[in-house]
């Protein structure tokens, strides 16, 4: 693989394919076993540590810390300062000047505050933050420090959707070289340039983001299978005449020569979709209606200062919402009440008498044994069940018999989820309280746990940086913030403009500052920006109507190569004109998408001025 200075690669891949091996190859942690690896001598390599090393220190004081050089030409003036030589001070000031040294307390600044960071936060020691937070502060270690080659593991775990948005924008604007694996979508779509994916032991680089290389993917897979059978029908045919002939002694001769043909015949693997799991979450077939009630309800840990209040509305066997708001508002506070009432400081909650509640949070993971093989955790949350119903169970979310009988502590963050799932998929719930459940799933996981809800039956509450996961399945949004619940006028789209727009937003002016509004030029100016943007609209519109023109001509061809009796001799005559259309196809698929995408950029940057 090549990767160019100024490409952003998402490397993506099942768990245990080599990801983090690479990333590891990329830091100098191991060495090359065999071929060679090329970095360029001046590049300055950052990346994010899975760990806080000190925890003593600031937080602001750790971030800039990852800058060494910087702390070298500090560590220069004071040293200067400190033998009272004029000359050595003056060329530190300068040294720290060209550097830009004078500034770097506000870039820190500004990167813990994207990352949901308060002024007082920032003065605290690192150790005083939970788990989830001191990996917000080594990402923002790792935006910090110069470089020309950035590399992210699993950066938006733990990240609310404010965060993760803002992560989104900062590296869109990243000017160095950025190689990244993240299990989220709609972030891949957002910042990749090019996908490189490990599958089936190898890896390949495609050029595009994630959507795109699943599509090319595809493609490829088509192509292969088409092969595959091409290639199995010669070789049935080879093995019917050595079958035939083998022990006739007039074609002895030929059968050994077929047979040898078959034998030196290279195998092309068939194509195989990617192997995964298929999650199950049943619903218990009795349920309420409603299903749960709660009525103006006052929550939080202390009376005097309650995390919510006013809270009043209720959940039916159908209801499916998403809950929505900043990190510290009250979502999960909210989550573990309905499940338990231990927050409940005032008003009531009612459960209908079916009302059967499962629920998912990532420090239930941390609490499990990680002694225990899967299989026991589930014998004894389950000790009545037959051995047999309880393997079948682990089966369902992709632990066959050696995985279910090893322990925890050796499985993987992903792996220990999908033994909390299939507990809950004994459960057979009717409210189902899932909170942040794809930390740690990866690609496949995930497309198996929003196909598992869409299925689903019972009412669902959900939390979750994933947006794809949220549009997928739930039908509401609720909104968690400034000490209130309430509905949320809007979808996803219209909340993460009202993020964007809040980040963006300086510092109210005052009032005296304010300038004064000219509505009629707002709408004069504002007609004349749609008119600027309409032949720009319109053209990529055009565009995007002829790649799906294409891609559908593209797909009935390929559909016609799947067809193992095109590759007979006798239908040489129509194999050839479709090959040659779907290579022509192809290529002008590739330009009108480049002409596409340029078509898009332009308009955002009219849409910007």
């Amino acid at each position: 693989m090549t990767i160019h200075q100024g490409d952003k690669v998402a490397l993506v891949g099942g768990n245990g394919t080599g990801k983090s091996s690479l990333f590891a190859l990329l830091k100098g942690e191991i060495p090359v076993d065999t071929g060679e690896l090329h970095i360029a001598k001046d590049w300055r390599v950052s990346w994010l540590d899975q760990e806080v090393t000190d925890l003593e220190r600031k937080a602001l004081d750790y971030v800039i810390d990852g800058d060494r050089h910087l702390r070298k030409l500090q560590a220069d003036l004071q040293s200067a300062e400190s033998g009272g030589d004029d000359m050595a001070i003056a060329r530190a000031h300068g040294a720290l000047e060209e550097y830009g040294g004078y500034q770097v307390d506000h870039k820190a600044e500004n990167i813990l505050a994207g990352l949901g960071f308060s002024v007082d936060q920032m003065q605290q020691p690192t150790g005083s933050f939970s788990g989830g937070w001191r990996m917000r502060i080594s990402l923002a270690r790792a935006l910090f420090c110069p470089s020309d080659l950035l590399l992210l593991d699993e950066p938006t775990n733990h990240l609310d959707l404010g965060a993760l948005l803002w992560l989104e924008r900062w590296l869109q604007d990243y000017k160095g070289t950025l190689l990244f694996i993240a299990h989220d979508h709609a972030f891949m779509d957002a910042i990749a340039s090019h996908t490189a994916a490990i599958y089936q032991g190898t890896l390949n680089c495609f050029r595009g983001n994630y959507s795109s290389y699943l599509r090319q993917r595809t493609e490829q897979e088509a192509q292969q299978q088409a092969a595959f059978d091409k290639q199995e029908a010669k070789r049935a045919h080879l093995q019917s005449f050595v079958d035939r002939f083998r022990a006739k002694a007039t074609k002895a001769k030929q059968a050994q020569s077929r047979l040898k043909a078959l034998e030196r015949l290279t195998a092309n693997a068939p194509a195989h979709a990617e192997s995964g799991i298929s999650f199950q979450l049943p619903a218990n077939d009795k349920h309420s209606d409603p299903t749960l009630v709660i009525d103006q309800a006052t929550l939080g840990y202390d009376a005097n200062n309650p995390v919510l209040t006013g809270v009043d509305f209720s959940l039916r066997p159908q209801t499916r919402i998403g809950l929505i708001g900043p990190n510290g508002a009250g979502k999960s506070t909210l989550m573990r009440t309905l499940l338990r009432q231990e927050h409940l400081l005032a008003g009531e909650i009612t459960k209908g008498a079916h009302c059967n509640i499962s629920y998912f949070a990532q420090h239930q993971l941390e609490e499990l044994d990680s002694k225990a093989t899967p299989l026991l955790i589930m014998q004894r949350s389950f000790p009545k069940e037959h051995e047999q119903v309880l393997r079948d169970a682990l089966g369902k979310f992709g632990f066959d018999k050696n995985k279910s009988e090893t322990p925890l502590e050796t499985l993987s963050g992903g792996e220990r989820a999908r033994v909390a799932f299939a507990q809950i998929s004994l459960q057979k719930p009717n409210l189902l309280l899932l909170d942040e459940p794809t930390n740690h799933l990866d690609l496949q996981a995930r497309q198996a746990l929003s196909e598992a809800l869409l299925a689903y039956e019972g009412a669902l509450v959900l939390i979750s940086h994933d947006r794809h996961l949220i549009e997928d399945s739930t039908d509401e949004l609720w909104l968690v913030n400034d000490g209130k619940v309430k509905r949320f006028d809007g979808d996803l789209a219209d909340y993460q403009k009202l993020l964007n727009d809040a980040q963006k937003t300086a510092a109210p002016a005052k009032e005296a500052d304010k300038p004064v509004v000219d509505k009629k030029a707002q709408r004069q100016a504002a007609a004349a920006k749609r008119a600027q943007l309409k032949p720009l609209k319109d053209k990529a519109t055009k565009l995007e109507k002829q790649i799906d023109k294409l891609q559908t001509q593209l797909a009935d061809i390929e559909e016609q190569l799947a067809d193992t009796s095109l590759y007979e001799p006798q239908n040489a005559d129509k194999l050839q004109p479709l090959l040659k259309n779907q290579g022509a196809m192809k290529a002008e698929l590739d330009d009108i998408e480049m002409a596409w995408m340029e078509a898009l950029e332009a308009l955002e940057a009219a849409e910007a001025d």
